[in-house]
């Protein structure tokens, strides 16, 4: 039996409660699709001593942390100071999951956007990759990324990308990366994938968001880490890249973006 390639899962949520009692389990299948890191992603900052617990205990997870645009309206407004607190942490090695979100919550989007340039002065501060979330709200993202980059640089992944060609632009030219999700690899999602391919290959990452958005063979059952290798192959085939080669292509991008993943496991 040949060993599967490695590849990394930069975006889940182990935290949630659909994985309860499940970890050790969850773990070891994905390590049997070769799925040998994951970045699980804490959405309320008053979670994130849940999540850092689990980034502690098991040597393949890393863990990012911020609030979630949806959650903005309901939770304390972040600090930059108390982002930068928790950066310290060898382990925490993103700021976010931040952005905005008008599809649900257009009502608070004032304070969207406070907080997201909030998570990107941190992102600036810190040196860590801003985790963006856009959702219905092009414009304004494509706006705030651009003029928050001009007063100082940073890095920045566009999370479980399924917005516009127009904001995939703005975003790569920033130097940004995106990620593929399930959504990637959705039989009618063909507009998307078209996007994706016409990113280059070295600005691109993969990931599961689970429980969510699982992709094919497994679409509409809950999402886990191990199937963030069945989104890769869909990615492998929009390249016209062996599945082996596009796996090491993701790695070498991932560690790029997260290289305080790599400081942590040197």
């Amino acid at each position: 039996m040949s060993t599967p390639a490695l590849i990394t899962d930069s975006h889940c949520h182990l935290d949630f409660p659909q994985f309860d009692g499940e970890l050790p389990d969850l773990l070891a299948r994905a390590a049997d699709r070769g799925v040998h890191r994951m970045v699980t992603i804490c959405t309320k900052l008053k979670s994130e001593p849940t999540v850092r617990a689990l980034a502690e205990a098991h040597a393949p997870i890393f863990y990012a942390a911020g609030t979630h645009p949806m959650s903005v309206a309901e939770e304390p407004m972040a600090t930059l100071e108390e982002l930068i607190k928790l950066a310290a942490h060898p382990k925490f090695v993103g700021i976010g999951e931040t952005g905005l979100d008008y599809h649900y919550t257009a009502e608070s989007a004032e304070a969207q956007q406070q907080s997201l340039r909030i998570h990107i002065a941190a992102a600036r501060e810190t040196g860590l990759p801003l985790i963006i979330h856009a959702r219905d709200a092009d414009d304004d993202m494509a706006r705030i990324l651009t003029e928050e980059h001009g007063r100082g640089a940073y890095s920045c992944v566009m999370h479980c990308f399924s917005s516009s060609a127009e904001l995939a632009r703005a975003a790569l030219d920033l130097g940004f990366y995106l990620s593929m999700s399930g959504i990637a690899a959705f039989p009618k999602s063909q507009e998307l994938r078209d996007i994706f391919a016409a990113a280059p290959v070295d600005r691109i990452l993969v990931e599961t968001d689970s429980p969510y958005l699982a992709p094919p063979p497994n679409r509409g059952k809950r999402n886990e880490p191990a199937f963030v290798s069945d989104t890769a192959k869909v990615g492998a085939q929009v390249f016209g890249m062996d599945y082996p080669d596009f796996a090491r292509q993701v790695e070498m991008n991932f560690e790029r973006l997260f290289s305080k993943v790599t400081q942590w496991q040197s």
